[in-house]
């Protein structure tokens, strides 16, 4: 007798949750890797098509931020630490605090005033 884990072992209910999991982290994903790009760029390649994914190494961590709902602060915190520690950069702390509010409001946005 053959048994396979995903049909004999997980209710259909899991397997849809699960499904939606992925469904809402390949959202958030997409949303933080475009404000990312297209609104952060501390380094300014936003528009090299050859260095849009530039940013996607930063997208996991921000995501855990907003996904454990961690305070603004602590999310402004990872974004500096980014700009000026790893990248070396002066950075603009008001353009980073206005980025971090911009990516908290995802929250809301993604998951329609569920949180």
């Amino acid at each position: 007798m053959h048994l396979s884990f995903a049909t004999d072992f997980v209710p259909l209910l899991m397997l849809d949750d699960m499904s939606d999991f992925r469904d809402r982290a390949k959202r958030y994903h997409q949303a933080i890797h475009d404000i990312l790009i297209k609104e952060w760029d501390p380094i300014g390649v936003g528009d090299v098509p050859e260095a849009q994914d530039e940013y996607d190494s930063y997208v996991p961590g921000v995501y855990k931020h907003l996904i454990h709902r961690s305070p603004e602060r602590d999310l402004f915190e990872y974004l500096w630490q980014i700009e000026t520690e790893h990248m070396g950069l002066h950075g603009n702390r008001g353009h980073t605090e206005k980025i971090t509010r911009r990516l908290m409001s995802l929250i809301g946005e993604l998951e329609g005033g569920n949180i």
